[in-house]
C-alpha cells in the first residue's frame, strides 16, 4: 500500500530509498518500533493500477486539564459568525532552522517553513497552540504569528511524529480568541466546515475556504518514524500548503479537525484532510502532561520482508518458499526488550499473541494498538529456516526517540 510522506514547506526535502543492494541496507530503510509518525501520496485506492506520485502538502510540566469536546451544535448556525469565533484564535507558526551560509561560511537562522496553529487554551499568562508536528520539526526555534501581526517566541511543549500533532506555548499577552473542540465523532458526511490557516505562508494568514465533510477514513502514511495508518477527516475545501495545523471549523465554531494533509495530483480536487478532534484531544492532553505519548518499546529495526528479493528471503533469511510476508529484523537496541529476549538480526516476525503480522506496519500498529507497557507478548518468528516463539516484557521510552 502506498504511503503518505509529509516534507517542509515551501523547500521539499528529496528522499526515497533505491534499489535494495544487500541485507545490511536494509537497516537504513528500517523502522525502530517502540515510540513514535508524516506526508506527498499516490493511493492506490484512489485510482487503482495509477500508481502517480502525490504530494501530501505540509507547511512546514503541569498536568492539563482535561479538553471537553463539546457538543455538536445544529448546522443552521450562521458559518459567518463561526469563522468570526475562531479566526483569530488562528495563528501562523514559523520552523526556524540554522544553515550554513556558503558566501559568509556562517551559520545563520533560516526560516526553513510555515504552518498554521490553533490556540486551544489560555492559563494565566500562558496561551497552547496545537499543530502539526511536520510543521516544527527539525526546528531550533519556533515563533508563532498573532492575528494582531506581532511575532513572538514559541517552545515546543511536546510533539509526536505518529500521530502528527505538536503542543506550543507563548506568552498570552495579546492572545485575545481561543478555540474550543467539538466531537468530531458526531459529524456527518454532508456537515458544512470551513478551514482556516494560512495557505502559501503568512501573507495570506487566516485564509477560510468552505466545503463539507466529504468522508471519513483510514489513510496509510509515511512518517519520520516509520509507516502507520491514521484516522482522518476528508474535506473538499481548499488546503494548500501552509494550512497544515490549521482548524477545520463546523457551522457552530468548534475545531472538529487539524488540517493536515492534502492530496496534491494532476487531475486531483477537494481532496482535504484533518486529524479529527477525539483523536487529537486525548493526544494533546498527553503531551500537555508528559511532552511526549509513551507507547510500548519492543527496540528493533525492521524491514518488511515483502521488500526484500527472493534471493535475500532464501540464502539470507533462510526463509521458507511459503514465507513471503512478515517483518525482518536488521538491527536490535543493547539493552531493549528485544535485545533481553534474544532476539537477532535476520529473525523473521510472522505474529505477535498469535495474530498474524505481514509488515512492519502491521507490527506496530499492534503494538500501538493492542498491547500495553509491561506486557508480555509472545512473537511466532522464522529462525534459520525454524519457527520458534519468543517471549518479550515490553518497556517504553522516556522521548520521541526510536
Amino acid at each position: 500500500m502506498d504511503m503518505m510522506t509529509f516534507e517542509p514547506t515551501p523547500p521539499p526535502q528529496p528522499k526515497r530509498r533505491g534499489r535494495f543492494v544487500s541485507w545490511l541496507a536494509a537497516s537504513v530503510a528500517g523502522a525502530v518500533i517502540g515510540s513514535v509518525a508524516t506526508w506527498y501520496v499516490a493511493p492506490k485506492w484512489l485510482n487503482q493500477g495509477n500508481v502517480a506520485q502525490t504530494q501530501l502538502t505540509q507547511t512546514n510540566g503541569k498536568k492539563s486539564e482535561t479538553l471537553p469536546l463539546q457538543p455538536t451544535a445544529s448546522t443552521n448556525t450562521n458559518m459567518i459568525a463561526a469563522i468570526n469565533e475562531v479566526a483569530d484564535a488562528v495563528v501562523g507558526v514559523i520552523n526556524i532552522q540554522k544553515q550554513a551560509d556558503f558566501f559568509s561560511n556562517q551559520v545563520q537562522n533560516t526560516e526553513a517553513g510555515t504552518g498554521s496553529g490553533v490556540i486551544f487554551k489560555k492559563d494565566g499568562n500562558t496561551a497552547y497552540i496545537v499543530t502539526n508536528n511536520h510543521v516544527i520539526e527539525g526546528a531550533n526555534e519556533v515563533e508563532v504569528a498573532l492575528a494582531n501581526g506581532k511575532k513572538v517566541k514559541a517552545d515546543i511543549v511536546g510533539a509526536d511524529a505518529l500521530t502528527d500533532l505538536a503542543v506550543l506555548k507563548i506568552p498570552a499577552n495579546g492572545v485575545t480568541k481561543v478555540a474550543s473542540f467539538g466531537d468530531s465523532s458526531n459529524v456527518p458526511i454532508g456537515e458544512p466546515v470551513a478551514a482556516i490557516g494560512n495557505p502559501l505562508g503568512l501573507d495570506l494568514s487566516r485564509t477560510v475556504t468552505e466545503g463539507i465533510v466529504s468522508g471519513k477514513r483510514t489513510m496509510p502514511v509515511s512518517t519520520s518514524v516509520g509507516n502507520w495508518e491514521i484516522d482522518v477527516i476528508q474535506t473538499d475545501a481548499a488546503i494548500n500548503p501552509g494550512n497544515s495545523g490549521g482548524a477545520l471549523i463546523n457551522s457552530a465554531g468548534q475545531v472538529i479537525g487539524i488540517n493536515s494533509m492534502k492530496i496534491a495530483q494532476t487531475g486531483v480536487e477537494g481532496l482535504g484532510f484533518a486529524i479529527p478532534s477525539e483523536n487529537a484531544q486525548p493526544i494533546v492532553e498527553q503531551l500537555m502532561k508528559d511532552g511526549t505519548v509513551k507507547r510500548p518499546y519492543l527496540g528493533v529495526q525492521l524491514v518488511d520482508v515483502a521488500d526484500l528479493s527472493a534471493d535475500v528471503r532464501n540464502d539470507e533469511l533462510k526463509l521458507p518458499s511459503s514465507v513471503t510476508q512478515g517483518a525482518a529484523v536488521t538491527a536490535v537496541e543493547p539493552f531493549s526488550p528485544a535485545a533481553e529476549a534474544g532476539l537477532k538480526s535476520k529473525d523473521v516476525i510472522v505474529a505477535i499473541n498469535g495474530d498474524k503480522i505481514d509488515s512492519v506496519s502491521a507490527l506496530r500498529k499492534y503494538l500501538y494498538t493492542k498491547t500495553s507497557v509491561d506486557e508480555r507478548i509472545k512473537l511466532t518468528i522464522y529462525r534459520d529456516g525454524f519457527e520458534t516463539t519468543v517471549s518479550v516484557t515490553l518497556k517504553t521510552k522516556q522521548n520521541n526517540q526510536s
